[in-house]
């Protein structure tokens, strides 16, 4: 009996990996994602919008590859900080050269 309680806690600790459907889910939500950008860009009247609706679609993207294909959503939450921390790194330089060159060049 203990020996069966202590299998039953062994099998509760190991991550859940996602199936073959999860896999096809997320590909058809990205493809579905990538369709809607593309449409985007044909319609006029969101000309004034394109761009934070661009952002946002992406992040959604970005976030669905990192969570799913690379596995963050399953491994240690140790890996997704190294992995956000280095991502808000890269952003804020990108975001400051990016706020420099505009005050420079305008």
């Amino acid at each position: 009996m203990a020996q069966h309680t202590q299998t039953t806690q062994a099998h509760r600790r190991e991550p859940v990996h996602p199936t073959p459907i999860t896999y096809a889910k997320v590909a058809a939500a990205l493809g579905l994602i990538t369709v809607a950008e593309i449409g985007l860009l044909y319609i006029n009247a969101l000309n004034d919008i394109v761009i934070p609706v661009f952002f946002i679609l992406s992040v959604v993207k970005f976030a669905l590859v990192v969570m799913f294909y690379m596995h963050l959503r399953y491994d240690s939450r140790l890996f997704s900080g190294f992995f956000v921390g280095a991502l808000l790194l890269a952003a804020s330089i990108v975001l400051g050269l990016i706020a420099l060159f505009k005050t420079i060049f305008v």
